[in-house]
């Protein structure tokens, strides 16, 4: 399995806060209530948690993405 990476068109979020609620630690807010990160890499073990916040998110703007070696 390779490396896993969450990317964030940060600009695009409107603050419905879903990623957050379903994955609070890997989707922290800013102080607005809006996704703080534009992306990270997901550490071994938080890939399902990763892809249910991505999934989570109307506006389609979290991207889940595996890279293979």
């Amino acid at each position: 399995m390779g490396q896993a990476r969450i990317r964030i068109e940060k600009a695009q979020c409107v603050g419905n806060a879903r990623c957050h609620a379903v994955a609070e630690v890997l989707f922290p807010l800013d102080e607005d209530g809006y996704v703080a990160t534009e992306g990270f890499d997901v550490a071994p073990g938080d890939e399902a948690l990763a892809r249910r916040g991505a999934r989570s998110c109307p506006e389609r703007i979290i991207t889940f993405l595996e890279e293979t070696a």
